[in-house]
């Protein structure tokens, strides 16, 4: 694969240069996010000053993404690289690498107090190899505030790379905050039309502690943080034993997992599949989750909507 991404890199370089150093400040920042989630935040702070590209796209999988080298040139000719932390992306310094990108890496997750993952997850992770640090859950972003510090860190990200742009990025960053305060609202009176003793669901893997500390749910999983650790037979039927025991209202398939462990789940316990949550991955553009607000209205109308029947 290296050879492949610098041969790319050599075209690449060769295109970029023709087109010499005088248009170089008419241009767009060029802004590469690491997965979709990260990228509309970017499109909202950047608008059209911007020129974005997603690393991994619409249902993809960060855990397990092999970047290609088309990545690559994208990242060695990016003036900002926006990317989670936290061990989220496993592919990133490989890429960073191979690119030898001198890009500002904007680490969006600064400011965001972490949680620790449930601890079986975290054994489980650990025993697999998965690209977490065994403790620390990278899916900050499931929690509305942080989202906040995400937007934040783009617009000081971009206000750094780009001075004369600043103005906006800012007015930009504040119009969507509101956006985001109105969504923050709407998901907790949601939540808090669910009676308490319903308010526990099961979906693929662990990626929904943050929503479930700011919010109020408990989400039981049989994967851990990382879909790439596979849970054990074992782990299935634990799972199955405590759905019974915490009397799960609805399980859910998540749009970048494979939904075969959910059915089986379901299976074994009666509990009615509630339809797809998003998690690490905005939907297609024509699907119901095309934005991060779009996700969350998804994500908790199928939650509300499958423990209440509505």
């Amino acid at each position: 694969m290296l050879k492949s991404i610098r041969a790319a890199l050599a075209v690449g370089v060769i295109t970029l240069s023709a087109f010499g150093e005088s248009s170089a400040f008419a241009e767009p920042l060029k802004v590469v996010a690491s997965f979709t989630i990260i990228a509309d935040f970017a499109k909202n702070v950047g608008g059209d000053r911007i020129n974005l590209t997603t690393i991994v796209g619409p249902d993809g999988d960060a855990h397990v993404y092999e970047p290609s080298p088309a990545d690559a040139v994208a990242m060695a000719g990016a003036d900002v690289v926006l990317v989670n932390g936290l061990h989220f992306e496993g592919f990133l310094q490989r890429l960073v690498d191979a690119s030898a990108t001198k890009a500002t890496i904007a680490v969006l997750t600064k400011g965001v107090t972490p949680i620790n993952f449930k601890p079986e997850f975290a054994d489980a992770d650990a025993a697999e190899g998965a690209h977490t640090d065994g403790e620390t859950d990278p899916h900050a972003f499931q929690s509305i505030a942080n989202a906040k510090i995400y937007v934040k860190n783009i617009a000081d990200a971009f206000c750094t790379a780009d001075a004369g742009g600043c103005d906006s990025y800012k007015a930009n960053a504040a119009a969507y905050t509101k956006k985001l305060d109105a969504l923050e609202g709407e998901v907790q009176t949601a939540i808090q039309s669910i009676p308490k003793e319903k308010r526990v669901v099961i979906t693929s893997h662990d990626a929904f502690g943050y929503f479930e500390k700011a919010y109020g749910l408990t989400f039981l999983a049989p994967e851990g943080v990382s879909t790439e650790s596979e849970p054990s037979a074992a782990d299935v039927a634990k799972l199955v034993s405590q759905v019974k025991q915490d009397k799960a209202a609805a399980v859910f398939i998540e749009n970048i997992t494979n939904a075969r462990l959910i059915e089986q789940i379901a299976s074994e316990t009666g509990v009615k599949v509630g339809g797809t949550l998003f998690s690490d991955a905005l939907s297609q553009p024509d699907g119901p989750a095309s934005t991060y607000i779009d996700l969350m209205h998804n994500n908790i109308a199928q939650i509300k909507g499958a423990i209440l029947g509505s």
